[in-house]
């Protein structure tokens, strides 16, 4: 179990706002509320917008402040329902499944089956900002049928698209993106200042790598003072174990979890006193006094790579690619007590290990407990050979994992460094940098799913610090239209109006959760409520006694 802390310390409720500076600057605080002045406001919208921030004191060290921008009555904004178009007769690959977007032969296709259907179709060409390394340009053409006032109204037409044979969904034009929308949005960002901050800052995946929770539930576990959402993880068992984190985990110092090879992680040393961004990737072996053989994993389903970036021969890549389950038959996977009660079952075969790393058991099919401290090895396809060949009972089998840095230096986290997988980068050195198409957020020929994470706007969490050292935590809500969200280029420019020096996305969408004081503080955009995920970052209270 990681870290259910029993924390004592009063949590202090000082109300004011923060009138003069941004969170990660140094600001004077006044009593009552006041507009936040031009100079300070967040890049969304246009300069006239009215913004307000409010900020409370949580613990010393900790503020939370919550940024309202812009106005809920925007009148250029409607409902709309977009068509999924088909590969059609014009589309390079007519077998295509229906997307989003398309080439313009494609949607002018679509559009005018539509217009003869009696829908009032429109196509209309997207358009993305460059990144440090995407040229952006033009993704694709889109269909839209109809401005409605409601969403009622949109879902009621969408109905009858159904019918007619066709399919989409009913959206919102605020989610587009566009720099002249008026708003609203909901910004909060949790502020810990290293100076004055005596607590500490945790990663936590809770009980056991496979299973899911909710922040809120990582959070009271540890009494914690305030938590955020971290990585991203497994959601659907298809693609591996649902809560094993899709990239690095490290926490308590310990590698738990592997990384997407090179994509960027969020690295909490000595609780915030040393926050940086940095890329990762790692090594693993298991060796004998006459052999060794390089491992694939840690703590995941053989053979399923979630984000991919993995071992050469991977399928369809060993690249990051995100959102998508890479596949190798042959694997090495090495398991520690972590991960939960049994580790996977399947074909292959599990070199069960004592506390010595003593082999005390070989297991053929795979899966079952682990004995306390031991661990365990699978072998799944062509590496199945390679283990039984150095795994007999009583021989010793040592299992190592190394994390390297971006120039292949060997790092050795201490058990005051807490390590979460992230991506893509938005701010190094003060400037903005955007890394989609180097962490795996450009699927070749699929235009459609940048459309949708990169370049809409969707509920984010980021994370960073700022040039005085402190680390900022900030969730924006989205997919609603009483908050818009944030494309990864505005979170980019978010970040670093708050003063970010270095800052990067982690686990958004319905996954963006933040709590304080036990109360969720933001509106999670999952119909169903919070969504249960991976590991979390939690703020706790100074510690008192032994």
């Amino acid at each position: 179990m990681k870290k259910r802390l029993c924390a004592t310390g009063a949590v202090l409720g000082v109300l004011t706002t923060l009138a003069a500076l941004p969170p990660a600057a140094e600001a004077s605080l006044h009593p009552g509320g006041h507009p936040t002045p031009a100079r300070q406001m967040l890049p969304l919208g246009p300069a006239d917008l009215p913004e307000t921030r409010t900020t409370t004191t949580l613990q010393p060290g900790v503020t939370l402040t919550r940024i309202v921008r812009g106005n809920a009555d925007d009148p250029a904004l409607h409902w709309t329902v977009e068509v999924s178009i088909p590969g059609g007769d014009t589309s390079p690959d007519p077998d295509a499944p229906p997307t989003a977007l398309k080439d313009r032969a494609s949607a002018d296709e679509l559009a005018a089956d539509l217009r003869r259907d009696g829908f009032q179709a429109r196509v209309e060409e997207v358009r993305t900002p460059e990144t440090a390394d995407y040229p952006g340009g033009t993704l694709g053409w889109r269909v839209r049928i109809g401005t409605f006032g409601s969403q009622t109204t949109a879902t009621t037409e969408r109905t009858r698209l159904r019918a007619a044979g066709y399919s989409g969904s009913a959206v919102y034009t605020g989610w587009d993106g566009e720099s002249t929308d008026r708003g609203p949005w909901h910004v909060d960002v949790l502020t810990i200042d290293p100076r004055t901050f005596r607590g500490t800052l945790d990663a936590s995946y809770g009980p056991d790598l496979e299973n899911r929770e909710t922040t809120t539930e990582l959070s009271a576990s540890a009494a914690a003072t305030a938590a955020v959402n971290a990585g991203f993880f497994v959601l659907d068992p298809k693609a591996g174990a649902p809560g094993d984190p899709a990239g690095v985990g490290v926490y308590d110092g310990r590698l738990l979890s592997e990384p997407v090879a090179g994509r960027p992680s969020l690295v909490i040393h000595d609780n915030a006193r040393r926050t940086e961004i940095t890329r990762l990737t790692w090594q693993g072996r298991i060796t004998t006094p006459t052999a060794t053989l390089p491992l694939n994993g840690i703590n995941r389903v053989p053979g399923l790579i979630r984000n991919c970036g993995g071992s050469a021969g991977d399928t369809p890549t060993s690249l990051p690619l995100h959102d998508v389950t890479c596949t190798n038959p042959d694997e090495l996977i090495t398991f520690t007590p972590d991960y939960g009660a049994r580790t996977p079952e399947g074909d292959g075969v599990e070199a069960v290990l004592d506390a010595h790393d003593r082999v005390v058991e070989l297991r053929s099919p795979r899966g079952g407990t682990i004995p306390p401290g031991g661990s365990s090895v699978q072998a799944t396809g062509d590496r199945v050979a390679d283990l039984t060949a150095l795994a007999h009972v009583g021989n010793r089998l040592r299992v190592t994992t190394t994390l390297l840095d971006a120039r292949g230096h060997r790092i050795s986290p201490s058990p005051r460094t807490d390590i979460v997988n992230a991506g893509p980068e938005l701010v190094r050195d003060g400037r903005i940098h955007i890394t989609p198409a180097t962490d795996g957020m450009v699927h070749p020929d699929d235009p459609s799913w940048y459309y949708g994470w990169v370049h809409k706007r969707n509920p984010r969490t980021l994370a960073g610090v700022d040039a005085a050292g402190r680390t900022v935590l900030v969730t924006a809500d989205g997919r609603s239209t009483d908050s818009l969200g944030l494309s990864i280029g505005e979170s980019a420019e978010v970040a670093r109006s708050l003063g970010l020096r270095d800052a990067v996305n982690l686990d958004g969408g319905g996954s963006t959760t933040m709590v304080a004081d036990g109360a969720v503080l933001n509106s999670p955009s999952d119909a169903a409520g919070e969504r249960p995920v991976g590991d979390a970052l939690l703020v706790l209270p100074r510690r008192h006694g032994p």
